[in-house]
């Protein structure tokens, strides 16, 4: 039945561990600016605000297909930016990274804004009367317990982002989604067994790690 994947002619696990490699990439880029952003929504500064502000809301609601396409024709075959260099695939990985960063970090910085949210405005004023700058104050008080508060929301955007890294494929990066059109187009008589077999992939990469920040969530959540 599944004679296609003992040819050799595809490399299923290549193109999954290409997958694996840009949601890991990807999820500690979204993490790292989601969370600046997320002080930046809350600073106060007006600027930095209003630019926090206008940009979550203009990245979030820009498909991210738009977004992945234009790091490609924007960053790389217009302006010649090379990210480090290097051969079109790892030229076009690293476009990849940078898209699914730039448009996932929005979504970490909405939930981590409402982490900031729960935490009583009495501890903030606490410190601020101890002579705690806000910086201090976001980094030492206020983000240790939004990060606690917000760990599965947070794990939805990290399964979120496992399973958009196939939009990718949009700019030929070879991950599964790119080797799945290809066998599609070649196992035409197989068609719903390459379906399974790459629906099946995306539920062992996902599953166990719902289920474990899932678990994670309920033993760091703050108790109020």
């Amino acid at each position: 039945m599944f004679d296609f994947l003992d040819s050799g002619q595809y490399d299923v696990l290549g193109a999954f561990w290409v997958t694996v490699q840009l949601t890991f990439y990807s999820a500690i880029g979204s993490l790292v600016w989601g969370t600046i952003l997320a002080g930046m929504r809350v600073s106060p500064t007006p600027l930095m605000r209003t630019f926090g502000t206008v940009y979550v809301n203009a990245v979030r609601n820009t498909p991210l297909t738009v977004i992945i396409v234009a790091t490609s024709l924007g960053l790389y075959q217009t302006l010649g930016i090379t990210l480090a260099g290097g051969d079109s695939k790892e030229i076009g990985f690293r476009l990849a990274v940078l898209g699914l960063i730039a448009y996932h970090a929005t979504f970490v910085c909405e939930a981590l804004r409402s982490g900031i949210n729960t935490v009583p405005v009495g501890q903030a004023e606490a410190a601020r009367a101890l002579g705690l700058g806000f910086f201090q104050v976001l980094t030492l008080i206020i983000l240790p317990q939004a990060f606690r508060s917000v760990v599965a929301p947070l794990a939805n955007v990290l399964i979120a982002l496992t399973k958009n890294t196939t939009v990718a494929a949009a700019i030929g990066v070879s991950e599964a989604a790119l080797l799945m059109k290809e066998m599609v187009e070649i196992e035409s008589d197989a068609i719903f067994l390459v379906f399974a077999v790459f629906a099946f992939g995306f539920v062992v990469l996902t599953l166990p790690t719902g289920m474990l920040l899932g678990w994670v969530s309920k033993r760091v959540a703050v108790k109020r």
